[in-house]
């Protein structure tokens, strides 16, 4: 997503909302804080542990972190949260405003080739802003086939972030929108997250001005409610 995107959706508005180390030893344990939300004392750190993780996060603004410094990214809280769960994770943040599939698709092997090694999973998130253009669901559903196929080929395993058209589109373009994210992930045997904005999408203040990109509160509320989905698609450790 793009804030130049913004204005041909205007009539949306809140609506929006609606889209809907190497080795095998332990590493230094992530710091635990002191004193949880509950106000409990903090769980003891948990020992980053086994090989390096590699997660690719391809997207539009919202993985590139629109708005908020770098390091409140999704793809950096997430790689944060992981680590905290004793994952060596080491995620890549390929997220580029403004793309659309069609963007995705032309930058995907080039990305791809520009990493030192295959990445042990790909998460894939675009279409949204298919959607803000108001781009035909089959145009969206054949840019990412061709991309999911790209990642079959090089046997690099997907997680597939899903996102939903909102109601004021009409319910056969939703119907329609909607249920590429299911059947492109049975087809690929890609893990899905069939609408990754699901927890947040119903409270604005988790959204910055434009009601699009969340904020830095927003972003950690989906780590929260997808860090256990992303944990699953980690293919085991060989």
């Amino acid at each position: 997503m793009h804030k130049r995107s913004w204005s041909k959706i205007a009539v949306i508005g809140a609506g929006v909302l609606a889209l809907a180390a190497c080795g095998d030893g332990a590493e230094d344990a992530v710091p635990a804080g002191g004193v949880a939300q509950d106000g409990q004392p903090a769980l003891p750190a948990v020992p980053v542990m086994g090989p390096e993780r590699r997660i690719l996060a391809f997207g539009d603004s919202l993985f590139a972190g629109y708005g908020l410094d770098p390091s409140q990214s999704y793809p950096a809280r997430l790689e944060a949260a992981l680590r905290a769960r004793g994952v060596n994770a080491k995620i890549a943040n390929a997220g580029v405003s403004g793309d659309t599939t069609a963007a995705g698709l032309n930058r995907i092997t080039f990305t791809l080739d520009a990493q030192q090694q295959a990445p042990d999973l790909f998460i894939l998130e675009l279409g949204g802003n298919d959607l803000l253009r108001g781009l035909s669901p089959e145009e969206t559903r054949a840019n990412l086939a061709q991309m999911l196929s790209v990642l079959r080929d090089r046997n690099v395993p997907v997680l597939l972030m899903g996102m939903r058209a909102p109601p004021n589109y009409g319910p056969e373009y939703q119907a329609r929108f909607d249920a590429m994210y299911r059947d492109l992930a049975k087809e690929y045997g890609a893990a899905l997250i069939p609408f990754w904005l699901e927890d947040i999408y119903r409270e604005p203040e988790l959204f910055q001005s434009d009601r699009i990109h969340p904020t830095a509160e927003g972003i950690e509320r989906l780590v929260a409610s997808t860090i256990a989905e992303v944990e699953g698609a980690l293919p085991p450790v060989k």
